[in-house]
């Protein structure tokens, strides 16, 4: 097209166009003008210069950094501009500008408490970003014990969270947080990822190898779990190698560990001149060879324990790799009990095209060898059997008289029973990231796990456990399976004062448990090959052959979960988020569940009004809530009609095994949903050298999984597995960490922390099922005591309620004397309508003090913790306390103030019912770290640290620290491994 103007245009746009350029460039010009160079310098709290600090002007991408001497220099426009000073590790800062040129500021240093990275689930976060209740754990602060299991590492160290060991090698401790939440027996335990693979066994973590433990708590925090996270979630991160960085470590000790602690029986002697002051003599010709046996000190021993950690980390350009091997030696007190064990790891990750692509790939081996005893039997024999008799005949045989059927030799059932399991674990788990685009990150985790489960049980033909069977064994075999893939995104972006972070993933896991088989057989020719060939026993005796009634069972389980964050000028937090949950465990109704939750968070510090003050460093408010659920302790068929062998019939010549219904289908069962209320505030005062949080939190369960009575007209079996019940639990925990003196040479950091907690049954009906007054629970039996029960399940009360009769005192004859139902004192049982709630085993306060000193070269550590206001019912002692039983078991020493007339003593009462505080020394720990001119060493420490020092308690029982887990908690019944005391030498060396 031909531009017929353009002689015009030539003549008079042109002009023009010049004309409005210059017009529209004049504010601009202007703008240009009036900026002016601010110049200053950022220090710390010491006025030391601070360098590579960030300056940037508020609103814009205009940004500089302080050089080496923390000097800057920016050009800022005419107005009401602001500068923001950040810093890794220090307080962020705004300071207005106005018509100042020069600006000179200084920087906090951040509370460690509120900068440490923490794990969250699906990635890792600043501590002062959270807005959950979260607590995390590095390896410097510990407990430094004799243990197999991550969590005993954690003992007193996190508010809230109580855990329970018993001295034997072979069991993990009980852990509860927040206070106990379920009715079923194993499934208050929290959920654990390791390296983030949910759900991993525990089994495959050597302490020594773990750099960190994160503790989620409140239900903003773990719903990203879903229906397994109602209990807490608990991550823990394994040591990785890091870029320009090659290590060798190697962490030994030794420890030697003791009872701490044994129940006062009579001595021969003792025994001899208690029954002879009363008239009364031995019965049987074996209870007396003129012997002081004590048996606790024939079936316990010192133990010698051992612990080698050898690990490797190494980096070459773009790829990091580790290796690392431990090995666990266990040596428990009890006699033969042990475990053995050897964990392999070794992790590789490597990063392509400008890094722009990660792949991982770490694999886990872990092979444990156990060695336990049938301790039912040995710590009842260890404390009833006569001290009377030697531990053998002058035949050599051990003296025991199977006639009394359960009385048998303790050092014989250690003796002529071999309990041994062997675990192997195995998991594999690839990893791939890719940054799609800025701040868009995609990643994709495929993990296997495989647990191989062998057990193998020989009672031979000396054997009280197996009499007349010539020989007994058992061998089982299972293997169990778990396949897990996440799949999610992570963005990341910023806009001028506004921060977003998404996360939206898909997981799939599918586990297969119950996979193999077990048989037992008897008829043993001789007890040299014990459970090694079970194909010599039986003869022709086939019916002695039995096989286990083993179940396969696969659950999977589908989700989809999606979460945000949002930070405004890193003051105003927000989070939410939502996870789908699809499990095949539950009813067909049921099978889908949404776990929702939504927190924020306040920085008050960063508020311009807070600017000048000169108490806080960091102070920030949160508040939470959420929806999480709990789906432990089910299979593949807890919703469905289950049937199973019962009996036998006769057909055609042919016995048949006969099938009918062990369960009945419940198309509505879902699982436990709680839902938590968290408000918590986290501070830093006087320039960080106090620090700490505190939380209040409301967590209220619903939708208890319970077996509830229904009637057999309607229903094949007379109960059925249901949702109905409700569980309230209210608490307020504290933490504060303070350094009272910090100098070059001296360093003394302390923490404290406590937890209160309450505990409720809120209701056990709902419009479907009625529910009893209560359920009676703790059937502990003893004599003449076989049906009755000292616990019961009610509303209105906690879980671990005492129901008991009430102790009098002693008549003028000595008896023991109770209140009948009436109120009216009797000299006598009284009978079940009698019992009374007595009180509960729930601690109103546990709390942990910590202390760590440095002076040069040397560190000492020392850690207290203790519980109060929670009950333990002794039924050890009451079972023990029957005077009149002397002439045919050992009695304690505390039956000497017994009347021998009083056939009441050992009757279940509030008389036994004791107070569960203690206060313990648990750990001190003192190190010395070598300067050694030998270029390498990067690290030499050698230590001495003891566990379980001293323990101030007014309980009677062998110790205080009671399983607080479970359905019937705080009972003390004679089935208690003892704790140990150790004395552990160690040192951690670093090339």
């Amino acid at each position: 097209m031909r531009f017929f103007c353009f002689p015009l245009v030539k003549k008079t746009t042109l002009p023009m166009i010049t004309a409005l350029l210059l017009l529209f460039a004049l504010p601009v010009l202007a703008f240009q003008q009036q900026d002016r160079i601010i110049k200053g310098k950022v220090t710390d709290d010491n006025k030391a210069p601070l360098p590579s600090v960030s300056v940037t002007l508020r609103g814009t991408n205009k940004s500089v950094t302080t050089d080496e001497s923390g000097n800057f220099e920016i050009a800022v426009p005419a107005g009401k501009a602001v500068l923001q000073f950040s810093a890794v590790s220090y307080v962020a800062r705004e300071v207005a500008v106005g018509n100042q040129t020069t600006i000179n500021t200084t920087l906090t240093l951040q509370s460690k408490q509120l900068s440490d990275v923490v794990v969250v689930g699906y990635g890792k976060s600043s501590k002062r970003n959270i807005t959950g209740s979260i607590t995390s754990i590095s390896n410097e602060n510990f407990n430094q014990v004799v243990t197999g299991s991550p969590t005993q590492l954690l003992q007193g160290k996190v508010s809230g969270l109580n855990i329970a060991r018993s001295g034997d090698p072979n069991k993990t401790p009980s852990v509860i947080l927040r206070g106990p939440s379920t009715l079923r027996d194993g499934a208050n335990d929290p959920f654990y990822v390791i390296d983030g693979v949910p759900g991993a066994n525990l089994e495959l973590v050597a302490p020594t190898d773990i750099v960190s433990i994160d503790v989620l708590k409140d239900a903003s925090s773990t719903a990203i779990y879903g229906a397994r996270a109602s209990n807490g979630v608990i991550i823990i991160t394994t040591r990785r190698a890091k870029q320009g960085q090659t290590t060798l470590a190697y962490n030994p000790y030794v420890a030697i560990e003791t009872v701490s602690n044994k129940i006062d029986m009579l001595s021969g002697d003792q025994l001899r001149d208690y029954l002879g002051k009363n008239g009364q003599s031995l019965v049987s010709q074996y209870n007396d060879s003129g012997a002081n046996t004590n048996w606790q000190d024939e079936v316990m021993r010192t133990g010698i324990s051992h612990n080698h950690n050898l690990a490797f980390n190494g980096a070459t350009n773009n790829t990091v790799y580790a290796v690392s091997g431990n090995y666990f030696d266990n040596q428990g007190i009890v006699k033969t009990t042990n475990l053995k064990r050897t964990i392999l790891r070794g992790n590789i990750e490597s990063k392509f095209f400008e890094e722009r692509l990660r792949l991982g790939l770490s694999a886990t081996i872990s092979n444990a060898k156990h060695r336990d005893v049938d301790q039912g039997a040995l710590f009842s024999n260890m404390l009833t059997y006569m001290p009377t008799v030697k531990v053998r005949r002058p035949d050599g045989s051990f003296t025991e008289d199977f006639s009394r059927g359960g009385y048998l030799n303790p050092v014989g059932i250690i003796a002529n029973n071999l309990f041994d399991y062997k675990e192997q674990n195995v998991l594999v788990n690839g990893l791939a990231e890719v940054k799609i685009l800025k701040g868009l990150t995609y990643t994709l985790s495929l993990s296997n796990q495989r647990t191989r489960l062998d057990s193998s049980f020989y009672n031979n033909v000396y054997s009280g456990q197996a009499v007349g069977a010539n020989g007994r064994a058992h061998r089982g075999a299972y293997e169990n399976t778990k396949q897990v893939i996440e799949s999610y995104f992570n963005y990341d972006k910023t806009f001028g004062d506004h921060n977003f972070k998404l996360l939206a993933g898909y997981s799939w896991q599918q586990d297969r448990t119950g996979d193999g088989f077990g048989v037992m057989t008897q008829n043993f020719p001789n007890d040299a090959l014990n459970y090694n060939n079970l194909g010599v026993s039986n003869g022709l005796v086939v019916n002695n052959i039995k096989f286990d009634n083993a179940i396969i069972s696969t659950l999977r389980l589908i989700s989809y979960y999606t979460r945000v964050n949002y930070q405004f000028r890193d003051r105003y937090l927000f989070q939410a988020s939502l996870r789908k949950d699809g499990s095949s465990a539950f009813g067909a109704n049921n099978r889908w569940g949404y776990f929702p939750t939504v927190s924020a968070g306040w920085r008050i510090t960063q508020e311009s009004f807070m600017a000048n003050q000169k108490i806080f460093d960091d102070l920030k408010l949160r508040a939470g809530y959420g929806v999480s659920g709990n789906s432990l302790g089910f299979d593949a068929f807890t919703a469905i009609t289950r049937y199973d062998v019962s009996g036998k019939s006769y057909n055609n010549g042919l016995y048949l095994n006969g099938l009918l219904p062990v369960t009945n289908e419940n198309p509505d069962l879902k699982w436990e949903s709680t839902a938590m209320t968290n408000i918590g505030l986290d501070f830093s005062v006087l320039k960080n050298r106090i620090s700490g949080s505190i939380d209040y939190y409301i967590k209220n369960t619903s939708d208890l999984i319970y077996a509830y009575q229904v009637p057999n007209t309607v229903y094949f079996t007379s109960t059925m597995t249901a949702n109905v019940g409700k569980v309230k639990n209210t608490g307020i925990e504290v933490s504060i960490t303070a350094t009272p003196v910090q100098t070059r040479a001296f360093n003394w950091t302390t923490s404290l922390n406590a937890s209160h907690n309450k505990n409720e049954v809120v209701s056990l009906s709902n419009g479907r099922f009625t529910a009893p007054d209560y359920y009676p629970l703790a059937y502990l039996g003893g004599k003449g005591q076989s049906g009755n029960w000292s616990q019961i399940l009610k509303e209105g009360q906690p879980l671990g309620t005492f129901a008991l009769w009430h102790y009098v005192g002693k008549n003028d004859a000595g008896t023991s004397t109770f209140l009948d139902k009436d109120g009216k004192v009797i000299a006598s049982q009284p009978l079940t309508d009698a019992l009374f709630v007595a009180g509960n085993a729930q601690p109103k306060l546990l709390f942990g003090w910590n202390n760590t000193f440095t002076y040069k070269n040397f560190d000492l550590n020392f850690f207290i913790r203790g519980v109060t206001g929670n009950k333990i019912l002794n039924n050890t002692l009451a079972q023990l306390n029957s005077p009149a039983d002397s002439k045919n078991n050992n009695v304690p020493v505390f039956t000497l103030g017994e009347a021998f007339t009083d056939a009441f003593a050992y009757l279940t009462s509030d008389r036994y019912l004791e107070d569960g505080a203690y206060l313990r020394m648990d750990n001190a720990t003192l190190g010395y770290s070598i300067k050694t001119k030998v270029k390498a060493f990067n690290k030499l420490r050698v230590f001495v640290s003891g566990n379980n020092l001293f323990t101030i308690t007014g309980y009677r029982g062998i110790d205080p620290e009671i399983n607080i887990g479970g359905l019937t908690p705080g009972i003390d019944s004679k089935n208690f491994y003892p704790k140990t005391r150790s004395i552990i030498i160690g040192a951690n060396i670093v090339f």
